[in-house]
């Protein structure tokens, strides 16, 4: 199991993402962003042992963080430049991910499972290289039925012989059945658990749902960040300094809250 502490306070209400500023939310905190790198080194040596392309990231029940992780393990993954990396918005009825990178809905995935075909810009290019998109479409009565349908099926052959890895960012397990509905689907998912937030019988619950020969690996996020102190006693004061310069140093336009 994959377990990082990330940084946000215990409890609270969830963070409302602002179209486009996912890869800015806690760009400013050094430690948050190499939480994220150590979390991309271990699922991409998961999923390269295990031979996983498509991957999905889901959570318990709504709030956890699992589109801002989805957005921050795509990112890193396609930074290396060792892989083209395909993130889908599968939670088409909140798009979060669609908004949170800037995108519009449509062309999306929705469009296609209805019966379209994809336009050339069905794969969005995002401002990351090597990372793409396809946003969650046009909004539909019944997201589950299209996701058992033969054309997602179809829809998943063809990215896994474009992309090198595919992150499907998918609704909550608990609330709906369309996670649960593709899960046969899926190589393996990483599923958060906001501790403080969700009672652990739920994120159980949903390992079950999931079945845990599913489940690559799940993410502890809302742990409190440690202190000045407790970072300098385990890391060293110059590690503590460089966080702290690089934080300062970085573009007014890059910076953006610390909510996971």
């Amino acid at each position: 199991m994959i377990r990082l502490p990330f940084f946000g306070k215990n409890g609270g209400s969830p963070s409302k993402y602002v179209a486009g500023n996912l890869f800015a939310e806690g760009i400013e905190d050094n430690l948050f962003t190499e939480k994220f790198k150590g979390l991309r080194a271990m699922v991409e040596q998961k999923a390269d042992l295990l031979q996983m392309k498509v991957l999905g990231v889901t959570s318990s029940i709504a709030g956890e963080g699992k589109t801002l992780t989805c957005a921050w393990l795509g990112k890193g993954l396609a930074s290396t430049g060792r892989k083209k990396v395909l993130m889908v918005d599968v939670d088409v009825r909140k798009a979060d991910l669609t908004h949170g990178v800037g995108a519009k809905r449509s062309p999306g995935l929705t469009d296609y499972l209805v019966g379209g075909n994809p336009p050339p810009q069905f794969f969005q290019a995002t401002e990351v290289p090597n990372l793409y998109l396809v946003a969650a479409g046009v909004e539909v009565a019944s997201p589950a039925d299209l996701l058992a349908g033969e054309r997602f099926k179809t829809f998943l052959k063809e990215v896994r012989t474009r992309f090198d890895m595919i992150l499907l960012d998918t609704p909550p397990v608990l609330p709906v059945a369309d996670t649960v509905t593709i899960r046969d689907l899926v190589d393996g998912f990483v599923v958060l658990y906001r501790a403080g937030f969700t009672p652990y019988t739920m994120f159980r619950q949903a390992l079950e749902d999931l079945g845990e020969k599913h489940v690559l690996g799940a993410v502890l996020n809302g742990v409190e960040g440690p202190s000045d102190s407790y970072y300098q006693k385990y890391y060293g004061s110059y590690y503590l300094e460089k966080s702290k310069r690089a934080a300062a140093a970085a573009p007014p336009d890059l910076q953006g809250s610390q909510n996971t």
